[in-house]
């Protein structure tokens, strides 16, 4: 995925139960209830880091943390995730045609790699709820979502997606306060389709979309789409959708539409921006039906009613069996998934008193990569050449689970995001997803490129391969990425087994990099990277970065298994490619690397540097290189560092919510660069002032590396992203980081079309999150494929206190405290089921001395050492619990 701020081409019946809040288990119920939560309404702080926001409070209610919204709620995107389905629509409970990789159809209700459904609407008594009756407030929680309605019956709506199963299940709460009978009407409309081809593709969606049938049975509506498509190479499908309640409906009805309120429907166009708003696209071929219900209220008592969407591309059977996993015990399934999103908030739980929106988004941050996890089977993998051709499929990947990029439009298997995603998810301790991402990397690269070594770079959920092979330019970057994910989660878990199963294909992957992509042998690979731009030299600078740590980490991984002629081939090459680069890629007068290298087939501009202003001028600070005898450190010299990390800083390269795809350049461009100018290089590229999740997340942890944690430095960047995820007067969903802040170049998604919107969740900007308060701010450190860890906290600017507790490393964890306490700095670790040698330590305030160090009361020896982050002090720990104080003179 490139990073783009605009629109890119690119059989039992079901069990019947009646069931109330008043007994349904405990934490299903309490979600059903709702709980107390921040509201929008109430403006957080817009200043520096360090102010607390009325969001930072919620950890303290009773029940899970939760965020609302009051105002724009038909303006803004819902969303609710399991590994196996998800569902988007609006927060008023309507569903408009969504998103733009099949325009207006990547919302509604799926389950990798089908859609079911382009919505399922409620109406009570005759009226509509999200239009006759006004939705009051979208709540977002840990692993589900709620939206109250006004009206003389209270009626309170909750989605989740239970994991493991292949269906959304909807709960509507009613409550009276008269006895009554109500009539519930509930409509469905089915769009059964595969999330490959896409609108522009050949083949395109309209030509693999076929006529859904519908029919009623056993008190469920259900929906069909059998047949093969008419193109070359396409495959026969039985796709089935169910749609019933744990109720038996007095009526039903089947016909073309059953949109509810969005009858009839208003078609979204092929292209261009109007209507701002519609319901259904031109590829539709759905159907619908209606099943209504009459429900009896008694005075005073909540009743909630389930209803659930599930689905199969397996036929019928597959589906109905699915329907009946949902239907069966809802508020079981609600409380396991409860239960395992509070699992997830217990690890990596972090105390910021100096910095409590930063706290808060290090536990949105931990959901949000919760939320990104799907899965599919029987992957048919075939190349598609960015749409151009649909061959038969190389192979079957039997089963793949991941990281979804972003929704509505990226919920597939990217490496790009994977890799990225990695760093966030090991501070997280969601260490499982990882692995299994990497896998699925890994077996659909060998499948699809013949074992070359290239890494796939877009894989949908079908199978199909969009971008990343033999045949295809890009993307560098991954692949010579991939090695240091694999040595990440190697030094985090200790699993010797999952290097071993990495290692080959590790191997591979950089082999493939000096054999096809250094045509003319100087070492800077060649081929498409993070930034696909005009007027770039054929050497980017990001995969030049990320090769020279994946060298050094390849070489890691193979001394580990004593493969000398891998550690020593890599490590040349690591030592050669590192003794050139400032001289080659450094640009005196931009203050700053080069983007990219001129192309080397035109001997007169061989190697010459060009300088475009490309956020990826920050990654020779952000990739740290594992360099053997000496400190971790960036690619980046110190001095070189610093004038490049000064400037990013300022307004040509940093907005208000972080740093720009491109900064700005002298008015005198002739691509006519807006905005203040920082240095006198004309480049012919404009300015993109897009802020991306990423791109925001990878000055904050350049920042970290170098020890810049100050309110102008790296707290800019923590509380960018941190702010578009929780701020009520900037978020699109409460709680989702999106995919772009709104910027000066790429509007808030709030006022703009639904299918002309960026990702309303996309994880990778988690990585500026959980990264620097747990690796850098905390210190967390381990290395357990050599069983050591070092736990080496470093106090922001302006705090005296930062903490975390069941930090999982390994198989165990690690809880530590580090504070200043007049001239004492104090680090308190603690360390469960590790197994490892731990080093405790303290990273000095800039200028201090140290006077007196003692560990657990008693005076310690200790060494200073020199890093990127400053000096710091190493002290060997005793036992499981440390207590360092050093006094500093």
């Amino acid at each position: 995925m490139t990073l783009r701020p605009t629109v890119r081409r690119s059989t039992a019946p079901p069990r019947r139960a009646r069931r109330t809040a008043g007994v349904a288990l405990l934490a299903a119920a309490t979600i059903l209830a709702g709980t107390a939560s921040a509201t929008a309404g109430s403006t957080p702080s817009q200043g520096n880091a360090g102010s607390t926001s009325p969001q930072a409070t919620t950890g303290a209610t009773s029940g899970p943390s939760e965020l609302s919204e009051t105002t724009r709620l038909a303006d803004r995107r819902s969303l609710v995730v399991g590994d196996r389905a998800y569902a988007m629509g609006d927060e008023t409970g309507l569903y408009p045609a969504t998103g733009w990789h099949i325009r207006g159809e990547m919302g509604g209700f799926w389950t990798q790699p089908i859609k079911l459904l382009d919505g399922l609407w409620f109406g009570l008594d005759g009226e509509w709820l999200g239009k006759d009756v006004a939705a009051q407030k979208y709540t977002s929680g840990h692993g589900y979502s709620r939206i109250d309605y006004s009206g003389d019956v209270r009626v309170r709506r909750t989605d989740f997606v239970p994991d493991g199963v292949r269906a959304t299940l909807v709960g509507l709460t009613l409550e009276s306060t008269t006895a009554k009978t109500v009539k519930l009407d509930v409509d469905a409309h089915s769009e059964l389709m595969s999330s490959y081809p896409w609108g522009w593709t050949t083949p395109s969606a309209a030509d693999a979309n076929l006529p859904d049938t519908g029919a009623y049975a056993a008190g469920s509506l259900r929906f069909r789409e059998q047949g093969t498509p008419s193109y070359p190479n396409a495959t026969a499908h039985d796709f089935a959708a169910f749609v019933g309640s744990s109720l038996r409906p007095t009526s039903h009805a089947l016909g073309p539409d059953h949109r509810g309120p969005q009858d009839p429907a208003v078609i979204c166009p092929a292209d261009g921006t109007t209507p701002a708003r519609c319901d259904d696209s031109l590829v539709g071929k759905g159907t619908g039906g209606r099943l209504t219900y009459d429900v009896k209220l008694a005075p005073g008592k909540s009743r909630t009613v389930w209803f659930a969407v599930a689905g199969s591309d397996d036929g019928v059977s597959a589906a109905h069996r699915e329907y009946r996993r949902a239907l069966s015990s809802p508020e079981a399934l609600l409380k396991a998934k409860a239960r395992d999103r509070r699992q997830i908030d217990s690890m990596s739980a972090v105390d910021l008193p100096g910095d409590r929106l930063l706290q808060q988004s290090v536990e949105w941050s931990k959901q949000n990569l919760a939320d990104s996890v799907q899965e599919a089977r029987n992957l048919r993998i075939r190349d598609v050449n960015e749409g151009k051709d649909y061959p038969a499929p190389a192979g079957t990947v039997e089963a793949a689970r991941w990281f979804g990029a972003g929704f509505p439009d990226y919920p597939w298997i990217f490496a790009t995001d994977g890799e990225y995603m990695a760093f966030a998810a090991v501070a997280a301790g969601q260490f499982d997803t990882v692995k299994e991402h990497l896998r699925a990397l890994r077996d659909i690269s060998d499948l699809l490129n013949d074992r070359s070594g290239k890494v796939a770079h877009e894989v949908v959920p079908t199978g199909d391969v969009y971008f990343g092979s033999n045949q295809s330019a890009g993307n560098t970057d991954e692949t010579v990425k991939f090695p240091s994910a694999v040595a990440l989660l190697w030094r985090w878990t200790g699993d010797d087994r999952f290097r071993d199963s990495m290692y080959d294909f590790s191997v591979r992957n950089l082999q493939y990099v000096y054999r096809e992509l250094d045509e003319d042998g100087d070492g800077w690979p060649e081929g498409l990277a993070n930034v696909e731009r005009s007027g770039m030299g054929v050497e980017k600078l990001d995969s030049t970065v990320y090769l020279a740590r994946g060298l050094r980490d390849l070489a890691d991984l193979a001394a580990s298994k004593r493969d000398r002629k891998i550690q020593q081939w890599a490590t040349a090459r690591a030592d050669d490619l590192e003794s050139r680069f400032e001289a080659q890629w450094w640009v005196p007068q931009a203050m700053g690397y080069a983007d990219s290298v001129d192309d080397p087939a035109d001997p007169a501009n061989d190697n010459t540097p060009i300088f475009q202003r490309h956020w990826i001028g920050v990654t020779p600070m952000e990739a740290v290189l594992n360099r053997p005898g000496r400190p971790d450190a960036p690619l980046s010299s110190a001095e070189h560092a610093a004038i490049a990390l000064d400037q990013r800083e300022k307004p040509c390269y940093t907005g208000e919510f972080g740093l720009y795809h491109t900064g700005t350049g002298p008015t005198s461009d002739p691509a006519g660069n807006p905005g203040p100018s920082c240095d006198p290089v004309v480049s012919q590229v404009k300015s993109e002032r897009a802020m991306f999740g990423l791109n925001t997340a990878i000055m904050a942890v350049a920042e970290g590396n170098y020890g810049r944690l100050g309110r102008d430095q790296q707290q800019v960047y923590t509380t960018g992203n941190a702010r578009i995820q929780l701020d009520p007067t900037v978020w699109e969903t409460p709680g989702a980081m999106p995919e772009i802040a709104p910027s000066p170049d790429a509007p808030a998604n709030i006022g703009r079309p639904f299918y002309d919107r960026s990702m309303a969740l996309q994880a990778w900007g988690a990585y500026g999150i959980l990264w620097p308060v747990v690796h850098q701010q905390l210190g967390v450190a381990p290395d357990l494929g050599y069983r050591t860890l070092a736990v080496v906290p470093q106090l922001p600017e302006g705090q005296q206190k930062v903490a975390g507790s069941n930090i999982r490393v390994g198989r165990g964890s690690v809880d530590v405290s580090a504070r200043l306490a007049g001239n004492e700095l104090r680090t308190d670790v603690k360390v469960r089921g590790v197994g490892a040698k731990t080093t405790v330590g303290a990273v000095l305030p800039t200028g201090a001395t140290v006077k007196r160090v003692t560990l657990d009361g008693r005076s310690a020896s200790y060494k200073l050492v020199t890093t990127a982050r400053g000096v710091e002090v190493h002290v060997a720990a005793r036992g499981s619990s440390s207590a360092l104080r050093i006094t500093l003179n």
